[in-house]
């Protein structure tokens, strides 16, 4: 389920395409064209839509509007991980089924979404929706010699002819860690706070993540063919999706910072692995804090879209759009007041009659933009010519388009 969105301004001339920060430290071109294609790590449903999300996903969605302004054909997809371990801890914690707590979730982020007029992705699917996908393309990986089977003795499953729970083999991938460029010390630890299982018997090695799990009592499970009963890992499902939107290879790699490893890094040993492909930049939004801490459910200081419904989206929108999409920030009421106050005097001086001539405005905030999303540039070049009398009658209706088409917010 995607969300309603509204057609995007056409704004004279193009804009350039967007250098964009790959998690490398280099900047480099996001697409060559004439299409370029993006995969935005999506939600697992199990919670409300929350700042940090929104700066996830409005960062990403004016990379996709920046594109469409320089011509590309952009194609974006996008998942929902529906079935994962902190989705099925919460259901079981709260009583209600898997299902119904990821539909309510799902359906309350596309409002946010919607709200907030992020263009909903062209390929939008369910990890349940691709089981059969990620089943196939795991056997495929054992067959490659690219994975294998530890044995679920002990650990709470079946070990039913030999067929236990299936895990890559890292070593099958002289490129893995290129993505991250962490040393092995660094990606144990990460890996052990991030849903890893370094200590798991059984494995070959410590980083390798899991492909498959054969079901367990009380959890979902799907007829895995030859892999026996069970469900996808988290990695190899994004793999999967991606390959089914985008093709083997693609432009951008997006998600927030703390994706970078092991989603990232393991996602894309799965795609080489499997396909072959590669993508040209891996990029990351900063993490949002709030009250001193990033904002995090286990810690409880979230600040969540539904908080803000008395706020107009557009103040929230350009609340996010002050910070840089790469760099770490706090949500403060402050920023908010100031985002309000920025909105009041956009839309006062566009409803004049008049202005300012919008042509070389439009020209800075292209070039902001193709600088890596530079948007606080963006909005300081707009705050100047806000300020700024002026007798072009045909600037307001320009200002307001370039707006909407670029940022994303509506006068």
């Amino acid at each position: 389920m995607t969300w309603p969105t509204s057609p995007v301004p056409r704004l004279p001339g193009r804009g350039e395409v967007v250098r964009l920060r790959d998690a490398s430290g280099e900047v480099r071109l996001s697409a060559e064209g004439p299409a370029a294609g993006m995969y935005v790590c999506g939600i697992t449903p199990y919670d409300s839509t929350h700042m940090g999300h929104v700066a996830t996903y409005v960062a990403f969605d004016v990379l996709r509007r920046a594109w469409l302004d320089a011509g590309l054909k952009v194609r974006v997809t996008s998942n929902v991980t529906d079935v994962d371990d902190p989705l099925l801890e919460r259901a079981h914690a709260t009583g209600v089924s898997w299902e119904h707590l990821a539909a309510e979730h799902e359906a309350r982020f596309a409002r946010d979404m919607a709200a907030l007029s992020v263009l909903p992705p062209d390929t939008y699917l369910r990890v349940s929706d691709v089981v059969p996908q990620v089943a196939e393309a795991v056997a495929a990986m054992l067959d490659a010699g690219a994975a294998y089977r530890v044995p679920t003795a002990g650990v709470g499953g079946p070990d039913v002819e030999g067929l236990g729970d299936v895990y890559a083999d890292l070593a099958a991938d002289p490129a893995f860690g290129s993505v991250s460029g962490l040393d092995d010390a660094t990606m144990r630890a990460l890996f052990a706070e991030r849903g890893g299982d370094p200590d798991r018997p059984g494995k070959r090695g410590p980083l390798d993540p899991l492909l498959w799990r054969r079901e367990r009592p009380g959890e979902p499970a799907w007829d895995g063919g030859r892999l026996g009963r069970g469900r996808p890992g988290w990695h190899v499902e994004c793999a999967v999706i991606a390959a089914q939107g985008l093709g083997p290879s693609f432009d951008v790699q997006a998600g927030g910072s703390d994706l970078l490893f092991p989603h990232h890094e393991m996602s894309c040993s799965h795609t080489r692995m499997l396909y072959g492909g590669r993508v040209r930049v891996h990029a990351h939004a900063g993490m949002v804090a709030y009250a001193g801490h990033k904002m995090s459910k286990s810690l409880g200081n979230l600040v969540l879209v539904g908080d803000l419904e008395h706020i107009d989206p557009a103040a929230v929108r350009l609340t996010v759009l002050a910070a840089h999409y790469s760099s770490d920030w706090e949500w403060t009421d402050a920023r908010l007041t100031t985002g309000q106050a920025r909105l009041a005097r956009w839309r006062a001086a566009t409803a004049r009659t008049s202005g300012p001539a919008a042509a070389p405005l439009l020209d800075q905030v292209r070039a902001a933009l193709a600088r890596d999303l530079d948007t606080p540039a963006a909005l300081e070049a707009l705050d100047t010519w806000v300020a700024t009398d002026g007798d072009d009658h045909d600037a307001p209706a320009l200002v307001r388009a370039l707006t909407d088409a670029l940022l994303g917010v509506r006068l």
